[in-house]
């Protein structure tokens, strides 16, 4: 059977002094929003459509040549580490392309940045195949949240620090006119054992083992 192509979606990145990578770069601005001194949540949920949540002690916009923008979040249980992400490079529209194309020519000053947070985007024209949900279900149970339904294991609690399993109506949340559903593997920092940036690709195999085990799919991740 041909392995079905899937595409990281978002890309999650960490480093001790993540920001000096853009505040020397006359590509790139940074916008404070949450430090000692300076507090803009309205700034946040206005650039990013969500609220700045209280796990994060710090938080920075970073507004690209090309108009775009990206957090910069520093955790609580990361205090020393900054955070950037770059969510949405598998979409449906001009940003995801001029998303990746900063990706792309960041890709040398990002190489030994750890990598936190993978997703992998597995779209369907039109619903997702029953042989998929079936195997879902065998060991995990689903819970609609809005436009969402994760499939959870009946030992995973609300956060699971490794991996999420979820599917949503791409076309509305994409405002496409045609019909699309992800599947999407959002795989976390606990997964990836301090992996580099620059090793991604050794973990592919992995990943790709992990969305067969849990959905009997053979996929194949595309490179960044």
């Amino acid at each position: 059977m041909r392995s079905k192509r899937v595409n990281i979606d978002s890309l999650n990145l960490s480093a001790g002094q993540m920001e000096s990578i853009f505040f020397y770069h006359q590509d790139y601005t940074i916008e404070a929003v949450k430090t000692k001194s300076v507090f803009n949540p309205t700034a946040w949920s206005a650039t990013f459509g969500k609220a700045l949540k209280r796990n994060i002690i710090e938080a920075k916009i970073i507004h690209t040549y090309l108009g775009l923008t990206l957090p910069l979040k520093t955790f609580s249980v990361t205090p020393q580490s900054q955070t950037v992400e770059f969510a949405g490079l598998h979409g449906y529209n001009e940003r995801s392309k001029y998303l990746l194309q900063h990706l792309q020519e960041l890709r040398e000053r990002l190489q030994y940045t750890r990598v936190m947070r993978l997703d992998i985007a597995i779209d369907f024209k039109g619903n997702i195949p029953k042989s998929i949900i079936k195997v879902l279900s065998k060991q995990r149970e689903p819970f609609k949240y809005g436009n969402t339904t994760y499939y959870k294991t009946a030992k995973e609690k609300k956060t699971n620090q490794k991996m999420d399993i979820k599917i949503y109506n791409k076309q509305i949340q994409a405002k496409l006119d045609y019909p699309l559903y992800r599947l999407e593997f959002v795989f976390k920092g606990s997964y990836f054992n301090k992996l580099l940036f620059k090793d991604i690709e050794t973990v592919y195999k992995k990943m790709e083992k992990s969305i067969k085990k849990a959905t009997g799919l053979s996929v194949k991740i595309q490179a960044i």
